[in-house]
């Protein structure tokens, strides 16, 4: 029997991690019927002769070190490894029709995708198609647009990075840059606004910084869902005096207290407290909230300064490498404290406190997932953090830096090999110098502008080279209106999800290899490389049998569309499957960081891509750290919902659940929360339900409030009583995708606004 199936809301009592995370692990080994001869393969993640975990993007302390248990990681592991398989009988039973009537976490549990399939619109049913066939025709599809750009190409951030490297060359070769990746939908904001600041995209700190800060500010995420080894840095710097504040509308079990199962003391003790402050912003206060530290440590300085005391501001910091400070003190000097308050939900003595902690540290790090980057204001608001960190020298700085913590383990490194809708002109030269032709200069298109391109049927053909872009995406029934309306859709993937079931009017699934898999080619098993938050590159190889004699790499696979629609005239495409170190010695061609690639990734742990502004070099117009003034913007979406509604506007931010990673649901609990055995539930103010007139356990449908005249609802919703800031709510995705409008996005990122949806209740009728 499911133990998720079994419906209940029960307060969580116990830290996170400990027994109950080796049980959970236990139950998904057993649920997912891993053989036992396998269950090696979670003590040789992220080893020299192992290989790096599918999950998330945190970095490993030291790649030859013992196994470090990771939950989360186990049940990626397990999902991959998993004994149940589906092929062709399996959909000769089954229409797409029938499939679409499931759940996306009943979908997952087929399995293993075992052979590729076409569909056949004639039976509603996926049918075997041999791959030589497949390839065909794909490239016939694409051969036959007038324009490249009626082609787009998604990339998810479980790719290597070699596969991605040939995924964007090809797609050039081919004409376009059309390339809509998860990026859009998570950290756009971080890779826009931190090169405006500081010169790159990427973290400034490394793993080791973690020892030497004596404070860490944690910004919008939740480490024991998404990224549980994180906590393990956390308890470390706890243990040995470190201040770690967590930002967070929701109070995360993860970041209160953590038993970390690699201590069995933990277990016995209660675990480690993590957090010894907590500030509360409403959903879309972050920019308020972060500008009015900054505010806050700029009167500090003042007042050390009237007093003859130390200076709060790191001035020698400014004065050599810093540009527009200040333009930036006028603008902050200018700014409302009853506006600053008012926006950001949190009352003036937690940000004096907060200020007084950042304004103590002699080492700060600050790290932000997707509780910072999904906001309208996100890039204004990554911008506002960084200058908070520049007026304090706490850039470049041993135990000191920003931290932007992606999700996916190499969404940072695809981006590295150029998956880029909006590539720079002189990445494009090097690509021009180096394999002798002309690029495609115009930007191509994201995920939100790729959907909104199929809908106008200005792209015809769609490739996703993973992930489950139909339940990823933002406005969920347009997206699957915008999927139908292609003549070509074409998932390679390792599982079933709805992407496969929401298709164009031809659609193809090509089944391949997954992380932990043996990739056996004519020169011996092939490792792939990865590019974490911190910018270690490492490599990796699989050590599972693949779950199919029919199953081919993501590598093998990108290269063989690439010569049924290019050929190999130019470039001997099906040369780079043979052995992977040729694609890595193709990258050095073109990346300067990636020079000796093969030589120095075959070390212990890789090597590092030492991002300029972690040695104090700015890569910026000004040439030096940028302060960037942006204005507290009053007139939002939000702010004209709530004049239209009045109190009865709430805000509504989606989240994963604790059994869940990305759009992979791996079971029906959120343990943390006290959620078990669901998914479809609201959590709100004990307050708000009073005062709209409602009870916990009733059931609601949620109304997004927008301009432009479409419903957009999701209904039938277990009110939840929860410990979170009044007139928001919390609710899971992808359930609450489709109140999300597709132009509802961050400005600059054109991230969808995942974390800011204005919306209002209705009772269920039901």
């Amino acid at each position: 029997m499911d133990h998720s199936r079994k419906e209940r809301i029960e307060p969580y009592r116990q830290p996170a991690g400990g027994l109950d995370s080796l049980k959970s692990t236990t139950v998904t080994l057993l649920k997912e019927k891993v053989p036992g001869s396998r269950y090696k393969t979670l003590f040789r993640q992220n080893q020299p002769d192992g290989f790096d975990c599918p999950g998330c993007a945190w970095p490993d302390r030291e790649h030859t070190s013992t196994f470090e248990f990771c939950e989360n990681g186990v049940k990626a592991v397990a999902a991959e490894a998993t004994s149940k398989r589906i092929g062709a009988d399996f959909f000769s039973e089954r229409t797409v029709a029938q499939l679409l009537e499931q759940s996306d976490y009943e979908l997952e549990q087929h399995g293993r995708l075992t052979e590729p399939l076409a569909y056949d619109a004639a039976s509603d049913r996926y049918l075997p198609i041999s791959w030589d066939d497949a390839f065909a025709r794909i490239a016939h599809h694409l051969r036959a647009l007038p324009r490249p750009d009626q082609a787009s190409f998604y990339t998810s951030g479980r790719t290597s990075n070699e596969t991605a490297f040939l995924f964007q060359l090809f797609v050039r070769m081919y004409g376009t840059n059309n390339f809509p990746d998860c990026s859009n939908l998570c950290h756009e904001s971080s890779s826009r606004a931190l090169p405006e600041t500081v010169g790159m995209g990427k973290a400034t700190v490394v793993l080791d910084d973690f020892e030497h800060a004596d404070t860490i500010m944690v910004f919008g995420q939740n480490p024991a869902t998404n990224h549980p080894r994180m906590l393990n840095e956390l308890r470390a710097a706890a243990k040995r005096g470190a201040t770690i504040v967590s930002i967070n509308p929701l109070k995360e079990k993860g970041l209160d207290r953590f038993s970390s199962p690699q201590h069995p003391l933990d277990l016995v003790t209660g675990g480690a407290e993590i957090s010894s402050l907590f500030i509360r912003p409403t959903l879309g206060g972050d920019f308020a909230l972060i500008k009015g530290l900054a505010k806050r440590v700029l009167e500090l300085d003042d007042e050390a300064v009237a007093a003859g005391g130390e200076r709060v501001l790191d001035a020698d910091f400014l004065a050599e490498h810093c540009h527009g400070f200040d333009a930036f003190a006028a603008d902050l000097r200018a700014e409302s404290w009853p506006d600053l308050v008012a926006a950001s939900g949190v009352p003036f003595h937690d940000i004096d406190a907060l200020s007084r902690v950042y304004a103590r540290s002699r080492a700060a790090i600050a790290t932000w997932g997707m509780g910072l980057t999904q906001h309208r204001d996100s890039v204004a608001a990554i911008q506002m953090l960084s200058n908070l960190m520049m007026m304090r020298g706490q850039i470049g700085r041993r135990g000191a830096g920003l931290c932007p913590v992606r999700g996916h383990s190499n969404v940072q490194g695809d981006r590295t090999m150029g998956i880029e809708d909006k590539p720079s002109q002189a990445f494009l030269d090097r690509l021009r110098d180096v394999y002798g032709f002309e690029p495609p200069r115009e930007h191509g298109l994201d995920a939100v502008d790729t959907i909104r391109a199929m809908l106008d049927g200005r792209v015809k053909v769609f490739v996703g080279l993973g992930g489950n872009f139909a339940m990823a995406t933002p406005d969920t029934p347009r997206t699957f209106e915008a999927l139908r309306n292609c003549e070509l859709t074409v998932q390679i993937s390792t599982k079933l999800n709805r992407s496969h079931l929401v298709h164009g009017k031809d659609a193809i699934i090509l089944p391949t290899l997954g992380r932990t898999e043996i990739d056996a080619q004519q020169t011996g098993p092939q490792g792939v490389t990865v590019e974490d938050s911190m910018c270690m590159v490492h490599l990796s190889y699989g050590i599972n049998p693949p779950a199919s004699g029919q199953l081919r790499s993501e590598t093998d696979i990108v290269a063989r569309i690439a010569d049924a629609t290019l050929g190999g005239g130019k470039l001997d495409w099906l040369s780079f499957v043979d052995d992977y170190a040729r694609i890595r010695d193709e990258i050095a061609k073109v990346f300067d960081a990636f020079h000796d690639f093969n030589a120095r990734v075959a070390k212990p742990g890789g090597f590092h891509l030492t991002p300029a502004s972690r040695e104090r070099r700015w890569l910026t117009r000004s040439g030096k750290a940028q302060f960037i003034v942006n204005a507290l913007e009053k007139d939002t979406p939000i702010a004209r919902a709530r004049a239209l509604h009045g109190d009865q506007l709430l805000v509504l931010m989606t989240a994963r659940s604790h059994d869940q990673y990305n759009t992979t649901i791996y079971a029906l609990d959120d343990r943390y929360r006290g959620v078990y055995g669901q998914r479809r539930v609201l959590l709100m103010h004990r307050d708000d339900m009073a005062r709209l007139g409602f009870a916990p356990d009733e059931r609601v449908d949620i109304f997004t409030v927008w301009h432009d005249g479409v419903e957009r609802r999701a209904d039938g919703f277990r009110l939840v009583e929860y410990d979170i800031p009044p007139g928001c709510l919390g609710a899971y995705f992808p359930e609450t995708n489709p109140l999300i409008p597709l132009d509802s996005v961050a400005d600059i990122s054109n991230t969808p606004t995942s974390k800011s949806v204005p919306v209002l209740l209705r009772r269920s009728a039901a």
